[in-house]
C-alpha cells in the first residue's frame, strides 16, 4: 500500500511539473515578443544622461532660498550616504560635483537613478567604486532643482 501511494505521489508530481513548464514557456514567449507599435528609444546622451531634463539654464548667481531648501532635502535624504567634502562615505562626496557633471546629468541622475545606473558609464563607474547602488529617493523636480542649487552652494557659487 505504501508503494502505491509513493508511486501515485511521484506520478502526480511529475504531471503537475510538466504541465507548468509548457505554460511557463508560452508565457515567456509572449512577454519577450516586442509589440509592433513600439517606438525606438532616443539615442542615449552621455552628457545629459537619461531622463526628462534636456536643457537646464543655470543662473551665474546662487538662489539662496532654493539652496536652503536643497540643504533640507540633503539632510533628510542624502546626508546618510554623501559627505559634502570629496570624501566617500557610502556614496561619493559631493565636493566639485557641479564642475564634474552638467546640470542635466545631475538632475536626471537624482530623478531617474535606476535607468542612469543601468545606462550611464559614469554612473556605473561610481557604482564600481562605491559598491552600493544608489536607491531612488523619489525626488520631485522641485526637490531635485533645490538639491542641485545646494550642490552649487557647496561648490562655492555665491
Amino acid at each position: 500500500m505504501k508503494k502505491m501511494f509513493l508511486i501515485l505521489g511521484m506520478a502526480t508530481g511529475l504531471f503537475a511539473c510538466s504541465g507548468n513548464s509548457s505554460k511557463q514557456a508560452e508565457s515567456t514567449a509572449e512577454t519577450t515578443t516586442p509589440a509592433a507599435t513600439e517606438e525606438k528609444a532616443p539615442a542615449y546622451d552621455p552628457e545629459r544622461g537619461s531622463g526628462k531634463f534636456t536643457n537646464v539654464t543655470v543662473s551665474p548667481t546662487l538662489d539662496k532660498a532654493l539652496a536652503d531648501a536643497g540643504n533640507k532635502v540633503y539632510d533628510v535624504k542624502c546626508a546618510s550616504c554623501h559627505k559634502l567634502s570629496d570624501e566617500k562615505l557610502v556614496g561619493p562626496g559631493w565636493k566639485g560635483v557641479t564642475t564634474r557633471h552638467k546640470p542635466e546629468w545631475i538632475l536626471n541622475f537624482v530623478t531617474n537613478t535606476d535607468e542612469m545606473i543601468d545606462k550611464d558609464a559614469k554612473a556605473q563607474a561610481m557604482l564600481e567604486l562605491c559598491m552600493v547602488r544608489m536607491p531612488n529617493q523619489n525626488l520631485t523636480d522641485e526637490e531635485a532643482h533645490s538639491v542641485y542649487e545646494f550642490m552649487r552652494k557647496n561648490d562655492g557659487v555665491k
